[in-house]
């Protein structure tokens, strides 16, 4: 365990994901470094409205874990134990989670503490959003949030990022403390929370975190009509129509490259990559699954 005192920052405890004392410190009106990235719209799994249902107390979806985040904890170990083989010199130890001392809605929850930096331990299945070994500009947008709050909390300057890729594919970042850019997210949160406490709900986006959170907020059902804007009953009208056709053109689309690669594995169109073909137990196909493309 490490010390309770950082350079400015208090701990909290440590905590298990899930338990009502991890929901405790996370909760109410203070913004996470997992959840900076979510205020500034720039989150892939939570969007300013679903975390804004959650700090206003308002029925949000519960913590779920899933298999990606239940391999980033059981790995997270063995990240740990080459990033200290990388770095003899360096004393790794676990920690939990932190306020800043003066700034109480501040917390942040890193993977461990070594000596004068930081350290973040992370998986990934394709390293698809990850850019090469070392790359400054190669650690995704939401972790250097992330990254940036944790240092702002603690009063650390530097954050190394460990990240095991594929399962065999280990790579280090560095993220540097940017005073501008942690000021910008501070008053970024500092706003969200102020809209939290005036009862100022972000816009509804196209995000499925919001979709989930809206579908959560009515509670049983009354036989009544309740009249919507022409433009809103035309638009919801058109994209299902969109979405029927799409899915059907995606079918046959998917039919042909599956015919194609017969009984092969994957699907290349010169140097890209297609999809991958996964089978059933009797050798038939299951499933095409795409790659992530990664063209901007």
């Amino acid at each position: 365990m490490t010390t309770a005192i950082t350079p400015t920052g208090i701990l909290l405890g440590q905590f298990t994901p899930g338990t009502p004392e991890w929901e405790k410190a996370r909760g109410g009106l203070c913004i996470t470094a997992t959840e900076i990235a979510a205020v500034l719209g720039l989150s892939p799994w939570q969007s300013r409205f679903s975390l804004w249902h959650k700090k206003a107390g308002l029925p949000s979806p519960p913590f779920e874990t899933n298999p990606a985040m239940e391999w980033g904890v059981r790995l997270e170990p063995a990240v740990a134990a080459k990033y200290a083989d990388n770095h003899p010199d360096l004393t790794l130890h676990e920690t939990g989670t932190w306020r800043h001392a003066q700034r109480e809605w501040q917390r942040a929850t890193p993977d461990r503490i070594a000596d004068d930096r930081l350290v973040e331990l992370k998986t990934s299945p394709t390293g698809d959003e990850w850019g090469p070994d070392g790359d400054p500009d190669g650690v995704p947008i939401h972790y250097r949030c992330q990254t940036l709050q944790q240092m702002d909390v603690l009063g650390y300057r530097r954050t190394d990022i460990a990240v095991l890729i594929g399962g065999c594919d280990y790579r280090e970042y560095t993220v540097w403390f940017d005073e501008t850019d942690a000021q910008v997210m501070r008053d970024a949160a500092e706003r969200f929370l102020d809209d939290v406490r005036h009862g100022n709900r972000p816009d509804i986006d196209d995000s499925d975190a919001t979709y989930q959170t809206i579908r959560r907020q009515p509670a049983g059902r009354e036989d009544v009509d309740v009249q919507i804007p022409i433009d809103l009953a035309d638009r919801y009208e058109a994209t299902g129509a969109n979405l029927r056709a799409a899915e059907a053109a995606r079918r046959q689309a998917a039919s042909e490259v599956l015919d194609l690669i017969g009984s092969g594995y994957r699907a290349v169109c010169g140097d890209r990559r297609i999809a991958y073909r996964t089978v059933n137990p009797d050798g038939t196909t299951h499933a095409l699954q795409p790659y992530r493309s990664t063209a901007a």
